[in-house]
């Protein structure tokens, strides 16, 4: 079958919620995805920030092949499993947290800290029950994470959507003590805006929620979906910062590739949730737990998060001196680690097209950047290959 036929198939059955770029993926290898043709595609999507360790990793399919040949894939969380509770353990000494919540999604883990916000409110107040988010933020394409997004545009034809949300301005602590009120009960932030535009918080943006929050007995849940897992150089980007949240959810880079994401708790934050009050089918499920422990392993490794804060600025200091070559077409170059954008005077997606067409897979974010969240392993050889593409790809445009 031609791989025309499998797009064709593709566009039959699958319902339209992605303007699909016309390739079907078979395979991959190292920091390459490879088509049903052979052609090989150098990534710099990563499959939006999933896949941390790339294509084919021995240790991630080691982890894998484990549960399989065990044949417990999954089972009820009326019971454990012991996948799980290694996870648990080694992901929450990790995040520096005390207790998590295993789901599947980025969207299901921040529905989890909205649902435990909203009880820890009514708890002193039934009234108390508001949330504020960030303008430009995104947190799940669900209900209540759809409501927290702070972006008109994905709010269209769905409403009506939950009641007591609100939006301040990210990196405006005025904006946010403006909206804080009685009946306040969390603040949700990411400490660097991904699907925003690539726009990492301040320090003193994230010291001022933390002490806000304390003032006045309100949760502050971070939002680590895309910046987690070792993106930022860290294992988690709070610890960048120094900053520390009372809920964090992350998922994406998670698992390796595999679909989990998690709530993890700490101190008050931690006995809200009883049983009854919110569950998962699949979460913690034995196969997605192998992921997550092979991700904890890597990530406790100081040279692997090293590596990425060196890659990081290796990018970041190529990107600026891209954009110095073109600029009527490029703009300001911001990130953290492995997660990059460079903003642009032209709308990405000719970018993205014309990379495409060279063998090179890169992304856009918010309405006007260019976004590069390669696999965790990249070096700089596949940067300086990646750049170069980018150039012709601009070279193109002028």
């Amino acid at each position: 079958m031609s791989m025309q036929t499998s797009i064709a198939l593709g566009k039959q059955y699958l319902l339209d919620t992605y303007a699909q770029v016309p390739v079907v993926f078979a395979g991959g290898e190292g920091m390459y995805l490879i088509d049903e043709e052979g052609k090989k595609y150098l990534d710099f999507v990563g499959g939006i920030a999933v896949n941390a360790l790339g294509y084919h990793d021995a240790g991630l399919s080691a982890a894998i092949a484990e549960v399989v040949e065990k044949g417990l894939l999954h089972c009820s969380n009326l019971y454990y499993n012991t996948q799980a509770i290694a996870a648990a353990k080694g992901l929450c000494t990790l995040a520096g947290m005390d207790r998590v919540f295993f789901c599947n999604s980025g969207a299901e883990a921040n529905e989890a800290a909205l649902k435990l916000a909203r009880k820890f409110g009514h708890k002193s107040n039934p009234a108390r029950t508001d949330i504020i988010s960030m303008v430009h933020s995104f947190h799940g394409r669900t209900y209540g994470a759809i409501t927290a997004t702070g972006q008109d545009k994905y709010h269209v034809n769905f409403d009506p959507l939950p009641q007591g949300f609100s939006y301040a301005k990210f990196n405006n602590l005025e904006s946010v003590k403006a909206l804080v009120n009685e009946k306040t009960c969390a603040i949700i932030v990411e400490p660097i805006q991904g699907e925003g535009g690539i726009v990492p918080a301040t320090v003193e943006f994230l010291q001022g929620l933390r002490e806000l929050c304390d003032q006045k007995d309100i949760l502050l849940i971070y939002d680590e979906v895309q910046c987690g897992m070792g993106r930022s150089g860290k294992p988690f980007a709070y610890q960048v910062y120094g900053v520390k949240p009372d809920i964090l959810t992350t998922a994406k880079a998670l698992a390796g590739g595999i679909p989990a994401g998690a709530m993890l708790t700490c101190e008050k934050a931690n006995e809200i949730f009883k049983p009854g009050d919110h569950a998962s089918t699949f979460g913690g499920n034995a196969l997605a737990m192998a992921g997550v422990n092979e991700m904890v392993r890597r990530l406790n490794d100081p040279e692997f998060t090293d590596a990425v804060q060196q890659m990081g600025s290796y990018l970041r200091e190529k990107l600026v001196q891209l954009a110095a070559l073109y600029p009527t077409l490029c703009g300001e170059v911001r990130g953290m680690g492995l997660i990059n954008g460079m903003v642009l005077t032209v709308s990405p997606r000719k970018v993205v097209d014309a990379c495409f067409e060279r063998g090179l897979l890169v992304a856009s974010a918010g309405y006007d950047v260019l976004r590069f969240v390669p696999p965790l392993i990249v070096r700089q050889q596949d940067i300086d290959k990646a750049l170069a593409i980018v150039e012709q790809a601009l070279a193109s445009l002028l």
